[in-house]
Protein backbone atom coordinates (compact mmCIF):
# COMPACT_ATOMS: atom_id res chain seq x y z
CA UNK A 1 0.00 0.00 0.00
CA UNK A 2 2.82 2.41 0.88
CA UNK A 3 4.54 1.65 -2.42
CA UNK A 4 1.34 2.34 -4.40
CA UNK A 5 0.86 5.61 -2.54
CA UNK A 6 4.45 6.67 -3.26
CA UNK A 7 4.02 5.96 -6.98
CA UNK A 8 0.77 7.97 -7.07
CA UNK A 9 2.42 10.93 -5.34
CA UNK A 10 5.35 10.86 -7.80
CA UNK A 11 2.97 10.85 -10.78
CA UNK A 12 0.95 13.73 -9.34
CA UNK A 13 4.09 15.80 -8.77
CA UNK A 14 5.23 15.61 -12.42
CA UNK A 15 3.87 18.53 -14.53
CA UNK A 16 2.20 17.08 -17.64
CA UNK A 17 1.14 18.88 -20.81
CA UNK A 18 -0.73 16.62 -23.23
CA UNK A 19 -1.03 17.42 -26.93
CA UNK A 20 -3.11 14.90 -28.90
CA UNK A 21 -1.39 16.09 -32.07
CA UNK A 22 2.32 16.80 -32.59
CA UNK A 23 4.74 19.41 -31.25
CA UNK A 24 7.16 21.03 -33.69
CA UNK A 25 10.77 21.90 -32.78
CA UNK A 26 11.76 25.56 -33.18
CA UNK A 27 15.20 26.43 -34.64
CA UNK A 28 16.84 29.87 -34.50
CA UNK A 29 18.94 30.07 -37.69
CA UNK A 30 20.42 33.50 -37.14
CA UNK A 31 20.34 37.19 -38.06
CA UNK A 32 21.99 39.14 -40.84
CA UNK A 33 25.04 41.12 -39.72
CA UNK A 34 23.01 44.34 -39.48
CA UNK A 35 20.17 42.51 -37.62
CA UNK A 36 17.72 43.57 -40.32
CA UNK A 37 16.81 40.00 -41.29
CA UNK A 38 16.08 36.95 -39.18
CA UNK A 39 15.85 33.32 -40.28
CA UNK A 40 14.03 30.62 -38.34
CA UNK A 41 12.38 27.31 -38.97
CA UNK A 42 10.77 24.36 -37.34
CA UNK A 43 10.50 20.65 -37.99
CA UNK A 44 8.71 17.57 -36.71
CA UNK A 45 6.82 14.40 -37.53
CA UNK A 46 3.08 14.33 -38.19
CA UNK A 47 1.53 12.32 -35.37
CA UNK A 48 -1.06 10.68 -37.61
CA UNK A 49 0.87 10.00 -40.84
CA UNK A 50 4.43 9.59 -39.44
CA UNK A 51 5.63 11.87 -42.26
CA UNK A 52 8.34 14.41 -41.52
CA UNK A 53 7.81 18.12 -42.24
CA UNK A 54 9.92 21.26 -42.10
CA UNK A 55 9.25 24.97 -42.59
CA UNK A 56 11.64 27.87 -43.16
CA UNK A 57 10.88 31.58 -42.72
CA UNK A 58 12.93 34.70 -43.53
CA UNK A 59 11.70 37.87 -41.79
CA UNK A 60 12.34 41.57 -42.28
CA UNK A 61 12.71 42.58 -38.63
CA UNK A 62 11.92 46.34 -38.77
CA UNK A 63 8.78 45.82 -40.88
CA UNK A 64 7.70 42.60 -39.08
CA UNK A 65 6.99 40.89 -42.41
CA UNK A 66 8.26 38.01 -44.53
CA UNK A 67 10.77 38.82 -47.22
CA UNK A 68 9.65 37.99 -50.80
CA UNK A 69 9.43 34.19 -51.14
CA UNK A 70 10.52 33.96 -47.52
CA UNK A 71 8.02 31.29 -46.45
CA UNK A 72 8.96 27.74 -47.50
CA UNK A 73 7.10 24.56 -46.47
CA UNK A 74 8.00 20.93 -47.04
CA UNK A 75 6.34 17.61 -46.21
CA UNK A 76 8.48 14.57 -46.93
CA UNK A 77 6.94 11.46 -48.56
CA UNK A 78 8.57 8.66 -46.56
CA UNK A 79 7.42 7.53 -43.13
CA UNK A 80 9.86 8.19 -40.30
CA UNK A 81 11.21 5.30 -38.23
CA UNK A 82 10.44 5.20 -34.51
CA UNK A 83 12.81 7.40 -32.53
CA UNK A 84 13.46 9.81 -35.41
CA UNK A 85 12.18 13.32 -34.63
CA UNK A 86 12.51 14.61 -38.22
CA UNK A 87 15.59 16.75 -37.56
CA UNK A 88 16.93 15.98 -41.03
CA UNK A 89 14.05 17.97 -42.53
CA UNK A 90 15.41 21.30 -41.29
CA UNK A 91 18.86 20.54 -42.76
CA UNK A 92 17.30 19.51 -46.06
CA UNK A 93 15.13 22.62 -46.42
CA UNK A 94 18.06 24.84 -45.42
CA UNK A 95 20.36 23.31 -48.04
CA UNK A 96 17.65 23.65 -50.70
CA UNK A 97 17.45 27.37 -50.03
CA UNK A 98 21.10 28.36 -49.61
CA UNK A 99 20.67 31.12 -52.18
CA UNK A 100 17.90 32.76 -50.11
CA UNK A 101 20.02 32.50 -46.97
CA UNK A 102 23.03 34.00 -48.72
CA UNK A 103 21.08 36.82 -50.37
CA UNK A 104 19.99 38.18 -46.99
CA UNK A 105 23.39 37.72 -45.37
CA UNK A 106 22.23 35.37 -42.63
CA UNK A 107 25.00 34.45 -40.19
CA UNK A 108 24.26 31.09 -38.52
CA UNK A 109 26.40 32.03 -35.53
CA UNK A 110 24.62 35.36 -35.01
CA UNK A 111 21.57 34.12 -33.09
CA UNK A 112 21.16 37.04 -30.67
CA UNK A 113 20.72 36.87 -26.91
CA UNK A 114 17.76 35.26 -25.16
CA UNK A 115 15.98 37.66 -22.78
CA UNK A 116 13.23 35.21 -21.85
CA UNK A 117 12.64 31.49 -22.34
CA UNK A 118 9.59 29.43 -21.34
CA UNK A 119 10.87 26.22 -19.78
CA UNK A 120 8.98 23.06 -20.75
CA UNK A 121 6.45 22.20 -18.05
CA UNK A 122 6.33 25.77 -16.71
CA UNK A 123 2.92 27.45 -16.62
CA UNK A 124 2.89 30.07 -19.42
CA UNK A 125 2.18 33.66 -18.42
CA UNK A 126 0.40 36.41 -20.30
CA UNK A 127 2.13 39.02 -18.11
CA UNK A 128 5.94 39.16 -17.91
CA UNK A 129 8.08 41.54 -15.86
CA UNK A 130 11.85 41.08 -15.83
CA UNK A 131 15.13 42.97 -15.93
CA UNK A 132 18.00 42.54 -18.38
CA UNK A 133 21.12 42.81 -16.23
CA UNK A 134 23.34 43.38 -19.26
CA UNK A 135 21.59 46.55 -20.50
CA UNK A 136 20.04 47.43 -17.11
CA UNK A 137 16.63 47.72 -18.78
CA UNK A 138 13.35 46.45 -17.39
CA UNK A 139 10.72 44.84 -19.62
CA UNK A 140 7.00 44.74 -18.84
CA UNK A 141 5.13 42.65 -21.38
CA UNK A 142 1.46 41.77 -21.86
CA UNK A 143 0.15 39.14 -24.26
CA UNK A 144 -3.48 40.03 -25.08
CA UNK A 145 -5.41 37.31 -26.89
CA UNK A 146 -9.00 36.51 -27.84
CA UNK A 147 -10.67 33.44 -29.35
CA UNK A 148 -14.02 32.58 -30.89
CA UNK A 149 -15.65 29.21 -31.58
CA UNK A 150 -14.56 25.69 -30.66
CA UNK A 151 -12.85 22.69 -32.22
CA UNK A 152 -11.68 23.05 -35.82
CA UNK A 153 -13.96 26.10 -36.20
CA UNK A 154 -12.00 28.06 -33.59
CA UNK A 155 -10.30 31.31 -34.55
CA UNK A 156 -8.21 33.69 -32.50
CA UNK A 157 -6.15 36.86 -32.48
CA UNK A 158 -3.46 38.40 -30.31
CA UNK A 159 -1.07 41.27 -29.89
CA UNK A 160 1.73 42.17 -27.50
CA UNK A 161 2.28 45.36 -25.52
CA UNK A 162 5.85 45.92 -24.37
CA UNK A 163 7.06 48.69 -22.07
CA UNK A 164 10.81 49.23 -21.78
CA UNK A 165 12.25 51.15 -18.84
CA UNK A 166 15.88 52.28 -18.90
CA UNK A 167 18.19 52.72 -15.93
CA UNK A 168 17.18 56.41 -15.62
CA UNK A 169 13.51 55.46 -15.22
CA UNK A 170 12.33 56.67 -18.64
CA UNK A 171 9.91 54.38 -20.47
CA UNK A 172 9.01 53.55 -24.06
CA UNK A 173 5.99 51.55 -25.24
CA UNK A 174 5.78 49.27 -28.27
CA UNK A 175 2.91 47.21 -29.72
CA UNK A 176 3.63 44.08 -31.75
CA UNK A 177 1.19 41.98 -33.74
CA UNK A 178 -2.18 42.57 -35.38
CA UNK A 179 -5.01 42.66 -32.83
CA UNK A 180 -7.75 42.56 -35.49
CA UNK A 181 -6.32 39.66 -37.51
CA UNK A 182 -8.16 36.38 -36.76
CA UNK A 183 -6.24 33.15 -37.42
CA UNK A 184 -8.47 30.27 -38.43
CA UNK A 185 -7.95 27.03 -36.52
CA UNK A 186 -5.68 28.53 -33.82
CA UNK A 187 -6.87 27.98 -30.26
CA UNK A 188 -4.40 30.14 -28.31
CA UNK A 189 -0.89 31.54 -28.08
CA UNK A 190 1.96 31.76 -25.63
CA UNK A 191 5.36 33.46 -25.61
CA UNK A 192 8.08 30.82 -25.96
CA UNK A 193 11.16 33.05 -26.31
CA UNK A 194 12.17 36.69 -26.51
CA UNK A 195 15.40 37.27 -28.43
CA UNK A 196 17.44 40.48 -28.50
CA UNK A 197 19.26 40.81 -31.84
CA UNK A 198 23.01 41.53 -32.04
CA UNK A 199 22.28 45.23 -32.66
CA UNK A 200 20.72 45.37 -29.13
CA UNK A 201 17.64 47.21 -30.43
CA UNK A 202 15.77 44.59 -32.50
CA UNK A 203 13.46 42.09 -30.83
CA UNK A 204 12.06 38.74 -31.90
CA UNK A 205 9.14 37.26 -29.97
CA UNK A 206 8.81 33.52 -30.64
CA UNK A 207 5.14 32.59 -30.31
CA UNK A 208 3.75 29.08 -29.86
CA UNK A 209 0.42 28.52 -31.64
CA UNK A 210 -1.95 25.73 -30.59
CA UNK A 211 -3.56 24.73 -33.89
CA UNK A 212 -6.67 22.54 -34.11
CA UNK A 213 -7.04 19.92 -36.85
CA UNK A 214 -8.32 16.37 -37.30
CA UNK A 215 -5.28 15.02 -35.41
CA UNK A 216 -5.97 17.13 -32.32
CA UNK A 217 -3.93 20.12 -31.15
CA UNK A 218 -0.61 20.72 -32.91
CA UNK A 219 2.03 23.18 -31.72
CA UNK A 220 3.52 25.42 -34.41
CA UNK A 221 5.58 28.63 -34.29
CA UNK A 222 5.51 32.17 -35.58
CA UNK A 223 7.40 35.35 -34.68
CA UNK A 224 6.59 38.99 -34.08
CA UNK A 225 9.45 41.44 -34.51
CA UNK A 226 10.25 45.09 -33.80
CA UNK A 227 13.20 47.48 -33.96
CA UNK A 228 13.17 49.91 -31.02
CA UNK A 229 15.44 52.95 -30.87
CA UNK A 230 15.38 53.55 -27.12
Amino acid sequence: MRLKLAVILILISIPVMIFPGDVAHFVNLGFSRDSRYFLFGYYGVNEKTSLAYAELYAVNVPSNSFVPDGRILRQYPNEIEAGNDGLGGIFDIFMENRRLVSSYGIDLLSTGRILYFLVDGEVPKDQLDFRDFVTKKRYMISLIQSSWGTGKAVQSSFYIEMTIQNSAGSTHQVQLGRPLYKRQGVRNYRIKEIILAPDSKSFVFVIEKAEEDSNGVNVRYMVETARVNF
